[in-house]
């Protein structure tokens, strides 16, 4: 198991430079200059504490619907209604944050997090109970779970819970509750260390806890697990709840330590490549957070490449999906070690037979 993981690490980053080479190679085709567009996409990820600090704000939502998603995964579910949990969630916690009076600060933060998750494990529970309760598709419910939670959250910002401002946001959520900044002028906040203690919790969670197991045999194999006296279909549901749970605080994230509210359509793809970081790294929460990071700082950077580089923001998604096919091609990097182990079981055969007729 430890050599597996190992070669998964050895994978991903044979894999990464093989993509921005491959980046490189299609910018000197079209005429832009590779090097110079690189370092301008790691200053702009990177330098300064702006830029670091929109790197760390565009990790923490992507690392945590990436994680959630492959919590989803581990049940054998394709949680693709993620980008609707973090809707809910967020203007879950964005009603939480200003309806909820005479509650001291550090208790109404806790409440609107915990508020955020159970809308995002609620929604999320939809698809799994349709799943294990009737064998619904739980792919397509997701997508059009999806589009009824955006219309949702749309209809509430621009009608009962409208600021009136011209905008389509909510009011505002009280001063004790908005997320301290940490790289100041960035929207960078403390919401990161809140996703990173749930991301540790949840790889805990799943390599250390019975739940896990349960989780991981029932992804595997269901009647197996169901032999062994797991209750499976529960377990289903309580991983796309827990996983929605994940996609719920991302958005309560963005309320409270971002906007402030909720602002409308304020997602510009966020769980999707938190599902794209996720299923890249085959959907092993170890790795996500690597990935993660590295999609928010191609993110981030992009704009600094487009402006100083001259290189338009669509090489990064060039970058991108060069890396997704790569990624998904598992013996790309192992043809080597495939020919040696078949020659070697030529050799032990070879060897075999010798012996058979020296006997």
């Amino acid at each position: 198991m430890a050599e597996k993981k190992e070669n998964r690490y050895v994978t991903l980053l044979l894999t990464l430079v093989l993509s921005m080479a491959v980046g490189a190679v299609f910018m000197m085709i079209v005429g832009y200059h590779p090097l110079e567009a690189y370092i301008q996409l790691f200053k702009g990820a990177f330098v300064g504490k702006v830029n670091l600090g929109t790197t760390l704000q565009k990790f923490v939502p992507i690392l945590l619907t990436g994680v959630g998603f492959s919590i989803a995964a581990k049940v054998g579910c394709f949680n693709a209604g993620i980008e609707g949990e973090l809707y809910l969630g967020a203007i879950a916690a964005a009603w939480a944050g200003h309806y909820l009076h005479g509650i001291p600060a550090p208790l109404h933060l806790i409440i609107c997090f915990m508020t955020a998750a159970a809308a995002g494990a609620l929604w999320a529970a939809i698809p799994a109970i349709l799943k294990v309760r009737w064998k619904v598709n739980e792919i397509c419910v997701c997508i059009l779970a999806t589009y009824v939670a955006k219309y949702l959250t749309s209809w509430l910002c621009n009608g009962p819970m409208s600021a009136k401002t011209g905008i389509p946001q909510t009011l505002s959520v009280s001063e004790g509750v908005m997320l301290a900044k940490i790289m100041r002028p960035s929207q960078a906040n403390t919401g990161l260390f809140v996703a990173l203690l749930l991301v540790a919790g949840a790889i805990w969670l799943i390599y250390r806890s019975t739940l896990g197991y349960k989780f991981t045999t029932v992804g595997l194999n269901i009647h197996h697990a169901e032999y062994m006296g797991i209750n499976a279909r529960r377990t289903v549901i309580q991983g796309m709840m827990l996983s929605g749970a994940f996609g719920g605080i991302a958005g309560a994230i963005e309320s409270l330590g971002v906007y402030g509210y909720f602002l409308d359509n304020f997602s510009l793809n966020i769980a999707n490549d938190g599902m794209l970081s996720s299923m890249i790294v085959w959907n092993d929460i170890c790795l996500v957070p690597i990935m993660s990071f590295f999609v928010a700082a191609l993110k981030a950077g992009a704009l600094s490449m487009e402006r100083f580089a001259g290189v338009p923001r669509s090489i990064v998604d060039t970058i991108t999906a060069v890396f997704i096919i790569f990624a998904t091609m598992e013996t790309l990097f192992t043809f080597h070690k495939k020919k040696k182990a078949v020659k070697s079981g030529a050799g032990d055969q070879k060897n075999a037979d010798k012996g058979g007729e020296r006997k």
